[in-house]
């Protein structure tokens, strides 16, 4: 008997619909899977036929083979198992055939027939809305992941009796209902950090609103101890709320690369990705034989944070710089080619010099000034000019750290975010893709970014002192575009390009002299 049912295939961020079909033949006993299949799922035989024993299920005992179409797309891992198990049960006349051309399932199964988590629950859900299906059975854990998708029955199931009873007859399940409105707004705003957490640092917070309201990308240079960490945390507290589409493109993300819980539904906040100076290139931007989305991605619609820059590898820094520019990354593959997103604001943090004390107010250096540009020079001067701001972070003196005056708190801050964020969604309103002053191309410069006579002057001048880039340049412009619009200006002033200016002075060229 031949037997039809569905599964679905992950692909970078989207799935594709997977036909199963399981095929009885007369003669001796034997089980085949084809259509281009990895070993996890070549393995899932024998998971299925001891899953079958053990929960009291006849097992075939004629020739199976199951093929899995399209045949060109490979199929990886082991959420086939469900689906597999299914299909000779059904074979084999133990559930009806009908009903399982209305469904879509997926899942991997332990020996006594549990159902296990899987990967990527989101993306199959939406894709089995696209193609209407009646409803989706995965394992229960990825239910509240998948249940997000409206007009679709989501069906969480522990066991594989459950699935073949809802099959018979003998049980109902019941669909998950989530208001996904409600549960996104409500957590928008829980954060366990806050700016007024941080003592002093004053023109360092600044530094950080300018970056948040522009989508900028900063590095903060100081001695150890300075605070510089601390900052960072905080910094998806002021940035403006996922809206919803940008929540369910984060979401997607993570739930490919299996980082959802068990509770998790919708991703409300901005990521905060702060991977350790010893990952490797892969991990950092993805890949892998079967491509999976690599910190830069996770962090999409948030924060990358790389504490400690010189100490990454120079290779890993290095493979960062076209990402940054396109945000996204393309996983070329023999077979394959995967675009992971990757739109994320990058803060880096690292110490002015070896010993971290070059340039300390009390404490005295003890490097030469050789040592200070060779630790500097870990870092190529390409990915230097990608960062629009460099700011110096000093220590917090004791009168500020003891005092007991409260900070601005972040929803201030993020007020004025949220403002000049405003003005540069109305601005960029006809233009696909960009969202903010720092991904403005630049053709869109070159009409915004307007200078009068006293600005291009002032500008000309710090470009020949500090022997910045055309690329710098570029990014000077764009965050005075970013400072004026924190003032709700219409002009680019003297005063906005004099202080997006000095966010350049740490450039290597002024360390060390």
């Amino acid at each position: 008997m031949l037997v039809k049912l569905f599964g679905s295939a992950v692909q970078g961020v989207d799935a594709i619909t997977i036909t199963i079909e399981v095929d009885t033949h007369g003669g001796l006993p034997g089980y085949f899977i084809v259509g281009l299949p990895d070993n996890a799922v070549k393995e899932s035989i024998e998971r299925v036929l001891s899953a079958m024993k053990n929960t009291g299920y006849e097992r075939p005992r004629s020739k199976i083979v199951v093929n899995m179409a399209p045949a060109d797309i490979r199929k990886a891992g082991s959420a086939y198992d469900l689906p597999i198990a299914i299909g000779m049960l059904a074979a084999t006349e133990q559930i009806p055939i009908e009903p399982l051309k209305d469904y879509v399932i997926m899942g991997e199964l332990s020996l006594d027939g549990s159902v296990q988590p899987i990967k990527g629950a989101l993306p199959i859900a939406i894709q089995a809305r696209a193609e209407k299906f009646k409803g989706l059975i995965i394992p229960k854990e990825n239910a509240r992941e998948a249940g997000m998708v409206n007009n679709l029955e989501v069906y969480g199931v522990t066991h594989i009796r459950e699935v073949v009873d809802f099959f018979n007859g003998a049980e109902k399940l019941s669909p998950i209902k989530i208001n996904t409105r409600e549960e996104f707004f409500h957590a928008q705003c829980d954060f366990d950090f806050d700016f007024s957490d941080v003592k002093g640092q004053e023109n360092v917070k600044r530094a950080l609103e300018i970056a948040a309201a522009g989508g900028h990308n900063a590095i903060l240079i100081g001695p150890p101890g300075a605070g510089k960490t601390m900052l960072a945390k905080r910094i998806p507290t002021i940035l403006p709320p996922l809206s919803l589409q940008e929540a369910l493109e984060t979401t997607k993300i993570h739930s490919v690369a299996g980082k959802l819980s068990a509770n998790t539904s919708l991703i409300s906040k901005r990521p905060f990705r702060s991977p350790h100076h010893t990952i490797s290139d892969v991990a950092l931007v993805g890949g892998g034989g079967n491509p999976q989305p690599g910190e830069i991605s996770l962090a999409h619609n948030g924060v990358l944070f790389l504490d400690e820059l010189p100490e990454f590898k120079r290779t890993v820094l290095e493979v960062m710089r076209q990402p940054i520019e396109e945000r996204k990354v393309s996983i070329a593959r023999a077979k394959v080619s995967i675009d992971f997103p990757a739109s994320f604001m990058l803060i880096a943090s690292m110490n002015p010099c070896p010993c971290g004390y070059f340039n300390h107010p009390e404490k005295e250096c003890t490097c030469s000034s050789v040592m200070v540009q060779r630790y500097l020079n870990k870092i190529s001067g390409p990915l230097l000019d990608r960062i629009d701001l460099h700011v110096e972070v000093t220590p917090v003196p004791f009168n500020e750290l003891s005092s007991t005056r409260v900070s601005e708190t972040s929803d201030k801050v993020r007020e004025r975010v949220i403002k000049a964020r405003a003005i540069q969604d109305e601005r960029f309103k006809e233009d696909e893709g960009i969202y903010a002053n720092a991904q403005m191309s630049s053709k869109r410069l070159k009409e915004i970014c307007v200078l009068n006579a006293v600005s291009q002057n002032l500008l000309k001048a710090a470009m020949d002192r500090l022997n910045l880039s055309a690329r710098a340049y570029d990014r000077i412009l764009k965050v005075s575009r970013t400072i004026a619009d924190l003032e709700a200006s219409d002009d680019i002033k003297p005063q906005h390009l004099a202080e997006a200016i000095q966010y350049r002075s740490l450039d290597r060229e002024n360390w060390g002299a």
